[in-house]
């Protein structure tokens, strides 16, 4: 137990090196060996997150859940295990890396990680659908989750993946593919996105359309942005009063899962670890989930986002520094 606390205080307070290595350089009385079998040996799972998790949650009817996956870095690695060439979209291309498939709950403001599944095929034979189907389904029945609305993206929008949340009792907003098929009656068929006739009042409350081999109607939102670009949202929420602005207010809640995932990588080192062996880069991978609940809650204590407490962590090292330097700048005139 002291040794994980050891590392995960590492990881938060290292500037740059996410070493073993490093860590027990700067920790008297802890070798390089220790730290090695803390992440070798250890079996930190997504449950004992949540565990850590769960009393921080203001859960409710109102609030949501995102699911979004993102890939850990990995281009110069040659010998770590569970690195595989996959789509980053970070990146915009295929990169080397790890993906992690994500789970975030939100009451709107605060957002926490609930659950999260490593991205491994050749492993467990588990698309990242099929870890879509097993958080959504545990968040509900085994976490008890009060939550009704899920957020993802068209990567996520499968009709296996709508069924089930419709199934589930949840309501849903996802995007489509803009070369996506729905049909508005039987008699005109499925058409393309852009052939529909989009009247003042349908830009507004939207239209009712059915999507192949999904079993029940779905309303469809066209979004303009103000540079042109358009978003096609889709729910399973059919109310009449449901419009355009209200679609767009909770497709927005999505952009907090593009933050933690930012805030993750850049604050805790979720990509640096260097460990050969899968088990050392699930645990590490696990501590850096601890590293960012436990910025988290600093930062809600101070009132301060995550990248300013981290940034006060070298602050007064800087001050000390300038007032009495180790190094002194020769040749000033």
């Amino acid at each position: 137990m002291k040794t994980k606390q050891k590392y995960i205080e590492y990881l938060i307070s290292t500037p740059i090196n996410y070493s073993c290595t490093n860590l027990s350089a700067h920790l008297d009385g802890t070798s390089h060996d220790v730290i090695s079998n803390f992440l070798k040996r250890s079996r930190i799972t997504p449950k004992q997150v949540w565990e850590q998790v769960k009393d921080l949650l203001t859960d409710s009817k109102e609030c949501c859940l995102m699911i979004d996956d993102s890939v850990q870095n990995k281009q110069y690695s040659k010998s770590i295990e569970l690195v595989k060439r996959q789509y980053s979209g970070a990146t915009g291309g295929l990169v080397r890396g790890i993906g992690v498939v994500n789970l975030l709950h939100t009451d709107g403001k605060d957002y926490y990680p609930i659950d999260y599944r490593i991205y491994a095929h050749e492993a467990d034979g588990k698309t990242k659908n099929d870890h879509f189907k097993e958080m959504l389904i545990n968040a509900v029945a085994n976490k008890q989750i009060k939550a009704k609305t899920v957020l993802f993206d068209s990567w996520y929008g499968s009709w296996q993946n709508l069924k089930l949340v419709n199934t589930l009792g949840l309501t849903f907003y996802t995007t489509l593919k803009n070369n996506r098929l729905v049909s508005l009656s039987k008699e005109q068929g499925y058409v393309h996105l852009d052939t529909i006739d989009w009247t003042e009042q349908r830009l507004l409350q939207g239209v009712i359309v059915k999507l192949k081999k999904v079993p029940f109607h779905v309303k469809l939102f066209k979004l303009v942005a103000t540079n042109g670009d358009i978003d096609w949202i889709i729910t399973n929420d059919l109310n009449e009063h449901l419009t355009t602005p209200v679609i767009k207010t909770t497709n927005d809640l999505r952009w907090q899962i593009e933050s933690f995932h930012r805030e993750l990588k850049q604050l805790t080192g979720s990509e640096k670890c260097q460990c050969r062996k899968a088990r050392s880069q699930r645990n590490h991978l696990a501590c850096c989930y601890f590293a960012w609940w436990s910025l988290k809650i600093y930062a809600k204590k101070t009132l301060k986002t995550l990248y300013q407490v981290r940034a006060s962590l070298f602050s007064d090292f800087l001050k000390n520094a300038l007032r009495s330097p180790t190094i002194r700048a020769c040749c000033v005139d």
